[in-house]
């Protein structure tokens, strides 16, 4: 059992996904206050962007900079259950058609739009925050791959659409709430999620949701896709002379980096009770790339790393250096790229794991050295035996003695 629980950890490489698991599930929740472990509930909610970055851009070789349209799609879609919950007509009595979200009576809308009815049930709800995000990218990449689009005009393509979902947005104010989005976000099925054991309920289910979502890539990276990903995207005439639809794998990889932004957007409408346009354009969308740049966009508990470094950063600047911590994150994000630019990921792969192998190297060869010489010798020598120390002199008598005194 043990060593088929070794071999499962090498083969998918779980080691580091075990220890981000312990600072996640244990050291995190022990040593930070609930307004810190919030704060980084909210970060972790970045990171399923990140890890579906890694799979589209490291080993699909697609660079998206669109990835903050999948992620407000998702937390949209929460943010409509959670607004019409907080809409009730007892709620809005004082409105002038009870029984609607507050924008919505500002602009004079006098019943709810047909849009808004599948978002009356949490189910469909949660079906939704996959499928409408996915479906969007679906149109998107299978428009794109099919005429062989790529490169860095896939990339402002999707820059393209972030913009226009973000006019779209702000446009629609009646049912969108425009620019100030969504606020006022406080209960799940009557359950408050403003309270402090709710924050922390939410965190862990954040985290596992997270975690589950590492297991998978994992999986398809080492399955049979995930090595014709890597031979796509190093060589796509290959692969495509070798008789398979690069085009189908360059859609399905898409597909689930927007199924995962928009679980991690869900998760942010819940843990921060509100969603807004400003989550939604290109600004948003290419900070979601630093994160994978800088964890490293090969690995997928780097890409969590980067998340939690680059926002713990902002924060922490942000606090203690309000006037200049736009230039802090800059000098962050070019000499992280400059001196390691494989990212986080790449720092241990290159310096940190060989110098340790080095080290368990040479205390193996210490030890074998010392077993060896305990072969060759397997009994100690005696020790000498303890001899008078002789004299040179015979005694005199007592009365020389005396007179050389």
């Amino acid at each position: 059992m043990i060593d088929t629980l070794k071999s499962l950890i090498k083969r998918y490489q779980l080691g580091s996904l075990l220890l981000l698991t312990l600072l996640l599930v244990v050291v995190l929740p022990l040593t930070l206050d609930i307004f810190r472990l919030n704060l980084v509930g909210k970060y972790l909610t970045y990171a399923f962007v990140a890890v579906g970055l890694v799979m589209v851009w490291g080993y699909g070789g697609v660079l998206s900079l669109g990835q903050g349209v999948f992620f407000g799609l998702g937390g949209y879609a929460m943010a409509m259950f959670l607004k019409l919950e907080a809409s009730d007509p007892e709620t809005t009595k004082i409105q002038s058609t009870p029984g609607i979200p507050d924008f919505m009576d500002w602009n004079q809308i006098t019943q709810l739009p047909l849009m808004w009815l599948p978002f009356k049930s949490l189910p469909l709800t949660l079906i939704l925050v996959i499928a409408v995000p996915t479906l969007l990218a679906w149109i998107i990449s299978y428009a794109m791959f099919k005429r062989r689009v790529g490169g860095v005009y896939f990339a402002i393509i999707t820059q393209a659409v972030a913009l226009i979902v973000t006019v779209l947005i702000i446009g629609q104010q009646g049912y969108t709430g425009g620019v100030n989005g969504m606020t006022d976000l406080k209960t799940l099925l009557g359950w408050d999620t403003r309270t402090d054991s709710a924050k922390y309920i939410l965190y862990f289910v954040c985290v596992g949701l997270l975690l589950g979502a590492i297991v998978l890539c994992r999986w398809i990276q080492t399955s049979k896709l995930g090595t014709l990903l890597l031979a796509m995207r190093d060589k796509e005439d290959r692969v495509r002379f070798s008789g398979y639809d690069v085009s189908n794998f360059k859609v399905f990889t898409f597909c689930l980096a927007a199924a995962l932004s928009g679980i991690g957007g869900a998760m942010f409408a819940l843990q921060v009770g509100f969603m807004s346009p400003s989550f939604v354009g290109i600004v948003p969308s290419i900070e979601m790339v630093i994160f994978a740049a800088v964890g490293g966009r090969m690995s997928l508990v780097g890409a969590v790393y980067g998340t939690l470094l680059v926002n713990a950063g902002k924060t922490l600047f942000s606090e203690s250096f309000p006037d200049l911590w736009l230039f802090l994150m800059a000098a962050l994000f070019i000499g992280v790229t400059m001196a390691f630019p494989m990212g986080l990921a790449g720092l241990w792969d290159e310096k940190i794991k060989p110098w340790w192998l080095r080290q368990q190297a040479q205390r193996k060869l210490t030890r074998e050295r010392v077993a060896a010489a305990h072969a060759a010798y397997p009994e100690p020598l005696a020790p000498a035996a303890s001899v008078a120390p002789a004299t040179d002199y015979a005694p005199l008598p007592d009365g020389v003695r005396s007179q050389r005194a």
